[in-house]
């Protein structure tokens, strides 16, 4: 047999040429989110839309139980997120949207199930993430999944801050939700 007609050619994904690992679909699939990273606008906010019915389910998990399985997201999405980028070619490919649904779990840590907290949740995080005030936009140079990841972590915990803040309002004597 020929070398030629021995060698693989590469998948449109990338990672199947000789001598390379082959691709992994499922982690691919993961990475975007279920397919959301596919949607041809803004894949970020359709990967984070993914991301409310995750932490629904995630959040019925106890103290710290909840914690401690963010934290084994975190890790695997950090390695999910290099994996895909070696697929597909390219550093934080708009594909890659499981950083996302991390940015969101980090938003809502600690905050109450109701509606109003997953909306603004949802609408805080797309802000930081989108505008990246200092230091987020750092992070992005991080090498690896790594980089993918900590970047919408951060935009997680400054919308956690302004909503834990909300939260106190909330819940103050003074305000007329109380």
């Amino acid at each position: 047999m020929s070398e030629l007609s021995s060698h693989t050619p590469p998948s449109p994904l990338g990672g199947e040429g000789k001598g390379e690992r082959k691709t992994n679909y499922f982690v691919l699939f993961l990475a975007a989110g279920f397919g959301a990273g596919y949607a041809p606008i803004a894949p970020g906010t359709a990967g984070t839309l993914i991301a409310i019915p995750i932490f629904l389910v995630l959040s019925s998990i106890p103290f710290p139980l909840y914690e401690l399985t963010v934290l084994t997201f975190f890790f695997l999405a950090s390695w999910i997120s290099g994996e895909a980028q070696r697929c597909w070619g390219r550093k934080d490919h708009p594909r890659i949207v499981i950083d996302e649904i991390m940015g969101y779990l980090i938003t809502m840590l600690w905050l109450p199930k109701t509606p109003l907290f997953i909306m603004l949740g949802f609408f805080l995080f797309r802000f930081f993430d989108i505008v990246k005030p200092p230091p987020i936009r750092l992070l992005e140079k991080v090498k690896g999944g790594y980089g993918v990841v900590l970047d919408d972590v951060l935009a997680g915990v400054y919308a956690n801050i302004v909503l834990q803040l909300v939260q106190l309002i909330v819940k103050s004597p003074l305000s007329p939700l109380y």
